[in-house]
């Protein structure tokens, strides 16, 4: 993604000026911010514009592959929390490799893709949970990744799955469920459908793709408004491109936070 002059100057405005305000219950702790840019520098100044107003930024593969492992400590080290969204998937063991070494990053939450099987997903958690208490750290929160946001029943179809994405990604949250993990990433549309299946209050469910009322829906088909999802259920929102793409991030941020404070109450 590329920034014009204009727009690295508005991510470099002051934290005083970019502060709004928020009250209990706090909606900053239910928004993502989605660092999905190519370096780290701009990752930076994005995080410093927001670390006021947000308490979670997700570091994607984007992100991660032009600046690797570095970001994340770069922002664990200032305060910042991480949903490092890499979607692992791969055999049970590479995964749960990987998932020790994102515990040991400081990262707050990561994902693994659902339909990677049971024994994938209850070694990696078993890892997880092993190395935290052995290495003193703080467990991350192990999601699954259910039905991509971009993903809908003709793209199913055409990797043959005749199911609609409803039953798909109940399946799958289920499964999650029972081996092990913390919860899963799953479209607004989908919130009721899991936690009516899953009816674990701590279960928690991360809704990407999340746009205000009045923005365009770019490559996502499947999506509500943050305001839609939070009253839904959804224990946090990732929006990316309505902030970072926004005169200024800071006022764009306040915006949703207000949006998720209106739906709290």
């Amino acid at each position: 993604m590329t920034f014009s002059d204009e727009k690295a100057s508005n991510l470099l405005m002051t934290r005083k000026d970019a502060k709004c305000e928020v009250t209990e219950p706090k909606p900053q702790d239910k928004l993502i911010v989605a660092l999905d840019v190519d370096q780290a520098d701009r990752a930076l100044e994005i995080f410093d514009s927001l670390r006021d107003q947000v308490s979670i930024f997700k570091i994607g593969m984007q992100l991660f592959t032009a600046a690797g492992p570095d970001i994340v400590r770069r922002i664990v080290s200032r305060g910042g929390r991480v949903f490092l969204d890499l979607k692992y998937h791969d055999i049970p063991n590479t995964v749960a490799a990987a998932g020790v070494e994102a515990t040991r990053l400081g990262v707050s939450i990561f994902n693994i893709h659902a339909s990677g099987g049971s024994e994938m997903m209850k070694r990696t958690a078993e890892a997880v949970a092993e190395t935290a208490a052995r290495e003193g750290l703080t467990k991350p929160a192990v999601i699954g990744v259910t039905v991509l946001t971009s993903v809908d029943e003709e793209t199913l179809r055409q990797i043959g799955i005749d199911d609609e994405s409803r039953s798909v990604v109940k399946r799958l949250a289920m499964l999650a469920q029972t081996s092990g993990l913390d919860g899963v990433v799953a479209s607004a549309h989908e919130i009721k459908i899991i936690r009516e299946a899953v009816p674990r209050s701590r279960f928690v469910i991360v809704t990407p793709g999340m746009r205000s009322a009045g923005d365009p829906s770019d490559d996502q088909r499947r999506v509500m408004s943050v305001g839609q999802a939070i009253g839904a259920g959804a224990d946090y929102v990732v929006v990316g491109r309505p902030i970072l793409n926004a005169e200024s991030p800071a006022k764009a941020a306040c915006a949703f936070l207000q949006e998720i404070k209106d739906a709290i109450s």
